[in-house]
């Protein structure tokens, strides 16, 4: 089912609001600007997210005599490393909750990039984000931008009380077109489609396409009441946000904790037929079946044993297997609960201690790496350091017979970030003359003119052109 699914999605949270306006009540007629008021409100909230993860593929050993001769040229007869493709890139949205730049998106938007940018609404210049926290399993992650001012916020609704019905709002990044808004209804609600998400999604025609993924979808109030998460790619009309609601209650804990403890049992199970309930001997079918208790796990800590039935856990009645499976990942790591099992034809109570899920995601903070290196000049917006062991294995360089420059760091919205170099490009030529040493460059780059520089990243030699006008 998944793969009738295309992602798209958006993210929020708040502290205080910088605009107000009324949500409409159900036979309130539509005031003819409403969705102008709208734009004007919550568009300075939104941000267009861009991303680049790096690409790794492994070198096929003589698949071409062409390369195999390239790689003797270039690297003394070394052969087989492992090349450096451009940058995977991805684009999203998000939207700013705090006033210090904290900011909401989907997951799947920035999981694994190695670059994470965020524009703001009327301004071209892109800032560097860092991962504060992030959960695939509701696919929402938080992020922050630092800038020299305080940012407009949006304001959390609540999906509590939503009716098939109602306006809203969608906003985001669709396709690369920046800060796009578009109208519908809410459809439906509760639509479970757990190959996407935990929590069931809000489902809405008003448009969302690739891109809008982390947007806000908002109501007449300018109240954020779902993150914009998916489509069904089969048809028109029919995308899905996850509720505000469900998205407020783990903010805290991704900020705190960078990621979700989820609880952890430690036990195979299996669903019982009604079949297998009359063989089982149990009163029905309604329930869940250990098949088998792993080593040392919290069930076995706790005394759950093989064939034991679960038919209640933390004071819930347990459904099936998948409900089950649900109750303990909504539930923090490390908490004591109840479970109540049928064994050999009687109801036994255990407490069970719940371990921490091996998928729990952590996020660590400060996982850019900072590296000493020359400045260039004219505001380009790159490091240099000559070639090296140390840089040749952080990068994942080619091994090469003469050392060169190598761009060790990018600042986003600069010169260099626009004309495409990257963090670890090794320098050839600049202006058609070689060079060797991080100072020739320094030395050799022209201000207010164009720079030629041919750059070898991983097996591919390219020109890229770069001025210090923007």
């Amino acid at each position: 089912m998944m793969k009738y699914f295309s992602l798209c999605l958006i993210a929020l949270f708040i502290s205080t609001p910088s605009f107000s306006l009324e949500k409409l009540n159900p036979n309130q007629p539509l005031p003819a600007n409403l969705f102008v008021k709208l734009a004007e409100a919550v568009n300075p909230t939104v941000v267009n997210i861009s991303t680049a993860t790096k690409i790794k593929q492994r070198r096929r050993y003589n698949q071409d005599p062409f390369f195999d001769l390239f790689d003797q040229m270039l690297n003394g007869g070394h052969q087989g490393y492992e090349s450096r493709r451009p940058p995977q890139q991805g684009l999203g949205t998000g939207f700013i909750i705090r006033k210090d730049g904290l900011i909401i998106t989907n997951n799947h938007v920035i999981e694994n990039a190695d670059i994470i940018n965020v524009q703001l609404s009327g301004s071209p210049k892109k800032f560097e984000a860092i991962v504060i926290g992030k959960d695939s399993r509701t696919d929402i992650a938080l992020i922050k931008i630092k800038t020299p001012y305080d940012l407009p916020t949006i304001k959390l609704g609540t999906s509590a009380n939503l009716k098939p019905g109602e306006w809203v709002a969608a906003f985001g990044n669709p396709f690369g077109h920046t800060h796009s808004m578009s109208k519908g209804i809410i459809s439906a609600i509760g639509r479970q489609i757990n190959e996407l998400n935990r929590f069931p999604f809000i489902q809405t025609d008003a448009s969302i396409n690739p891109g809008n993924s982390g947007g806000p979808l908002v109501n007449t109030g300018g109240e954020v009441i779902g993150v914009n998460t998916a489509i069904d790619a089969r048809a028109q009309g029919i995308g899905f946000a996850i509720p505000i609601d469900n998205v407020k209650a783990i903010i805290k804990q991704l900020e705190k904790d960078g990621g979700i403890q989820r609880g952890f049992l430690g036990v195979a199970l299996q669903d019982v037929s009604n079949r297998g309930a009359v063989e089982l001997e149990l009163p029905n079918s309604n329930g869940s079946l250990i098949t088998k208790v792993s080593p040392a796990s919290p069930a076995s800590k706790a005394g759950l044993k093989n064939y034991d039935f679960i038919i209640k856990f933390n004071g819930k009645k347990v459904k099936s297997t998948g409900d089950l499976i649900n109750q303990v990942g909504d539930t923090s790591a490390k908490q004591k609960v109840k479970v109540v099992v049928i064994r050999n034809g009687r109801k036994k109570t255990l407490s069970v201690k719940l371990g921490a899920h091996p998928d729990s995601q952590k996020v660590k903070r400060n996982t850019r790496r900072s590296y000493s290196g020359q400045k260039a000049p004219y505001q380009l917006g790159f490091h240099l350091q000559d070639y090296s062991q140390k840089l040749m294995s952080r990068f994942n360089l080619a091994p090469l017979q003469k050392g060169r420059p190598v761009i060790i760091e990018v600042k986003p919205g600069t010169p260099a970030s626009e004309s495409g170099l990257y963090p670890g490009d090794i320098i050839l030529d600049l202006n058609r003359k070689p060079v060797y040493k991080t100072k020739e460059v320094l030395r050799k780059l022209k201000k207010d003119k164009i720079n030629i520089l041919k750059i070898l990243r991983g097996s591919e030699i390219s020109l890229v052109y770069l001025s210090s006008k923007n």
